[in-house]
């Protein structure tokens, strides 16, 4: 492979600065001039920003009512960049991106001890070139963080096993794997590296010392259950003792159905079990898995115990979370940077034959094509595109075409010696013209939750009161103004009948929901639009849309939400 001026070294320190560098760029691009985009990310920050707003760092809650589906860790990340610098918009993506960058050194180094630097250059350039890992390091979803915390215990495993025993770092494994847990739940994940592992070692295919296997292993629990027992043990306490329902509730759930219940009886993102081996690695973890189609790789692979180890925990992750029915994209996130550890150390052995050269041309086309393509769909205003993008897609066409010449320049000029310097430098300049460029053009596009209460501010005025049903978390974070709610995790129905309730109660006040026939309690064609936002349409009820009588709601829940700092 043509090695660049710039990485034609074998210098440690140089290769590691200039590839966190680079990445830093990536990752760090566009951070300040966007705004939490769905669906998870304004869950995420409202949480946080209620954290810093109400003092209770705790107990994660969205609206003043307890969020029981995930543990506090990562909403503490952000809420305390949040209560340092009083600004959300320019830090909550901040957490993933330091992260992610960990995530790179730590790929890096553990590749670097096990063989050189070589192969720690080549395997940061396949995950940097892995749209899955870029994807997730640029948003404020959970998975980033807790695949960071998967591969620092990765590194921990490794670097005890295959490089130079030391029990410090087994046990900062075992740590790291309790605050992925504490983090969301798969933390544990790098235990399925001791199934490959302990195999070798009782076969005899490949003998650890007594350093590396001994009595001593034992005590990776204890680490482990030290940092679970951190969160764990106080939480229990509180829920114990505050006599709070919702705290009971919370710790039922985060225990129980949020983890073994969700896992075997999901009751969401229903896929089939080749979900992720058909829809989600061909285009997120490209083009790292065609080396499993050369018989040079499994060559490679029955003379390493590393990638034998590697490649089998990668399997193993995949298969766990195929098992599962409910399934995302994101869920095989922690396994990405293993992947491309193992191809790192595969293509520095063999180097890029013609046949990768190929797919990586064929690669270059197929991605410069979709942004062709959907460049003259935005040209033609195509309701393909427009019902996502708006009318005015001809901004968007701009974007498209210019980033599809800059593949088609890429292609041009390497086409005979398409390397994966040259790929991963198309994927580098699209990554940052969409996140300056890209991020201006989507914001209002993926925030429109934003304009809709700037509407009901107005319709309302200063005297009126508003109350939520059916809401999603953005118009939560995008409110000036106090509300309330009737619990998010309640039946619309019964949220219905309770905010007929409240309204009954006092002049003045108005419901934000949206246009659904169920709805009862209330008129919905007395209603005013407010506009479409997320696929939904969102009504503004007053007095006049009150049905004249309701029936009582099985249980009075109202959650007041005062907005002592608002989102900026």
């Amino acid at each position: 492979m043509t090695v660049p001026k710039m990485f034609d070294n074998d210098d440690y320190s140089k290769t590691l600065w200039l590839l966190l560098l680079i990445a830093a760029v990536i990752i760090l691009a566009g951070i300040g001039l966007r705004d939490p985009w769905p669906a998870d990310e304004p869950r995420f920050v409202e949480v946080a920003k209620e954290m810093v707003n109400s003092g209770n760092w705790f107990f994660p809650m969205r609206g003043g009512e307890l969020y029981p589906d995930k543990p506090p860790v990562f909403m503490w990340s952000i809420a305390a960049l949040y209560w340092l610098t009083g600004n959300l918009s320019a830090t909550f993506l901040i957490p993933n991106a330091l992260a992610s960058l960990l995530s790179v050194f730590c790929v890096f180094d553990i590749a670097a001890k096990l063989w050189n630097v070589k192969t720690a250059r080549n395997a940061v350039l396949f995950l940097l070139i892995a749209p899955q890992f870029i994807i997730q390091a640029k948003s404020a979803q959970i998975d980033a963080m807790v695949a960071c915390w998967i591969t620092v215990a990765m590194y921990g495993l490794l670097r005890h096993f295959f490089y130079k025993a030391s029990l410090a770092w087994y046990l900062v494994s075992w740590a790291f794997m309790g605050l992925g847990i504490i983090t969301k739940g798969v933390g544990f994940l790098p235990l399925l590296l001791l199934i490959p592992i302990l195999t070798l070692h009782f076969t005899g295919k490949h003998r650890f010392s007594k350093e590396q296997v001994n009595w001593r292993l034992l005590l990776g629990p204890i680490a482990m259950l030290l940092v679970l027992a951190a969160w764990l043990l106080p939480m229990l306490h509180i829920a114990d003792t505050s006599n709070n329902p919702d705290f009971t509730a919370y710790r039922d759930n985060i225990l129980f159905k949020q983890t073994g219940e969700r896992y075997a009886n999901s009751w969401g993102h229903i896929n089939p079990w080749y979900y992720f081996i058909l829809s989600v690695i061909p285009a997120f973890w490209f083009p790292m898995y065609a080396f499993l189609f050369s018989k040079p790789f499994w060559r490679d692979l029955k003379a390493s115990p590393i990638m034998i180890s590697l490649l089998a925990w990668v399997v193993l992750v995949v298969l766990f979370f195929s098992i599962s029915p409910g399934k995302r994209g994101l869920y095989i996130l922690p396994a990405l940077p293993m992947m491309a550890l193992l191809m790192g150390a595969h293509i520095t052995n063999v180097g890029i034959r013609p046949w990768f050269r190929r797919v990586l041309v064929a690669g270059t086309i197929v991605f410069g094509l979709v942004f062709f393509v959907a460049a003259g769909l935005c040209f033609s205003h195509s309701h393909v595109v427009a019902k996502e993008l708006g009318d005015d897609t001809t901004k968007f066409a701009w974007l498209f075409l210019v980033t599809g010449l800059i593949w088609l320049g890429i292609l041009i000029w390497k086409w005979k010696s398409m390397d994966l310097y040259s790929f991963g430098a198309a994927f580098a300049i699209t990554w940052v013209l969409y996140s300056t460029w890209g991020y201006t053009l989507l914001n209002p596009i993926r925030t429109p939750a934003k304009g809709i209460m700037d509407t009901v501010q107005q319709d309302i005025g200063p005297a009126g009161e508003l109350g939520l049903t059916r809401f999603k978390e953005q118009f939560l974070l995008f409110s000036d103004i106090p509300m309330t709610h009737f619990s998010y995790l309640t039946a619309p129905q019964e949220q219905d009948r309770n905010a007929w309730l409240w309204m009954s109660e006092k002049p003045n006040r108005f419901i934000l929901s949206i246009q659904d026939n169920s709805m009862t309690c209330f008129d919905t064609s007395k209603a005013t639009q407010l506009g479409k936002a997320h696929g939904r349409h969102w009504i503004l009820l007053g007095e006049n849309a009150m049905a004249a009588s309701c029936k009582a709601p099985d249980t009075i829940k109202r959650y007041h939400l005062p907005m002592k700092r608002t989102y900026q």
